[in-house]
């Protein structure tokens, strides 16, 4: 794909959603870490209905800390793997208490340094939480960027670095939620739906013409 149809690609979907933003429900950046670290191998659907439920009770990193592993489970035992996110969001309570005067830290190395906390979650905060032009690739990013032709890689990593290389400046701090939310609800995995696609005719897909059938 070259550089003017990538930058395209970009425009169309700028122009279709201005201001795209995560659909993670949260109002400071410690609630958007920990809906982030709920994220993983769930939907957003299911971790904002456990958030909900959560935040009024405790939304800091002392609250969520003093309510324990056990009882932390209790709100959150509704999405996949939540006995292993209990522990690891409690460790993390733990570590933004006594190494960050209990705010989340705003660098990479940092936020790696969390427990449950890895690449495309720390991509994830510093982008949404501190406008950092991050792209976070996800199983959407990875599957709209090969699938579109935008970037291509046989992993995660190779689709991240490969956007960060060929997206304009302009488009960086966005790309992510554009990707992502393309991926969500347009060029889904097991049926794509072209015929819905504001970016149809620029995509290099080998088998839309077959998708809109």
């Amino acid at each position: 794909m070259n550089k003017d149809k990538r930058t395209q690609i970009l425009a169309r979907l700028r122009e279709e959603n201005p201001t795209p933003t995560t659909e993670l429900v949260y109002d400071t950046p410690f609630e958007l870490l920990i809906a982030v670290i709920l994220s993983a191998q769930a939907t957003d659907v299911s971790v904002n209905k456990a958030t909900a439920r959560l935040y009024p009770v405790a939304n800091t990193p002392e609250a969520i800390y003093a309510l324990g592993e056990e009882r932390l489970k209790a709100f959150i035992k509704t999405i996949g793997l939540f006995n292993t996110k209990a522990k690891n969001v409690i460790k993390t309570c733990r570590m933004l208490i006594d190494e960050h005067d209990s705010r989340v830290p705003t660098t990479r190395k940092e936020l790696e340094a969390l427990p449950g906390v890895g690449r495309k979650t720390a991509n994830v905060i510093l982008n949404t939480a501190f406008g950092q032009p991050t792209i976070a690739v996800d199983t959407h990013i990875f599957r709209v960027s090969n699938r579109t032709r935008l970037a291509t890689g046989k992993n995660v990593r190779e689709v991240e670095d490969r956007l960060n290389r060929l997206i304009p400046a302009e488009f960086k701090q966005d790309a992510h939620h554009w990707l992502i939310l393309h991926g969500r609800y347009i060029c889904t995995a097991r049926k794509p739906r072209c015929g819905a696609c504001v970016i149809y005719d620029l995509c290099e897909y080998k088998q839309k013409q077959a998708e809109l059938d």
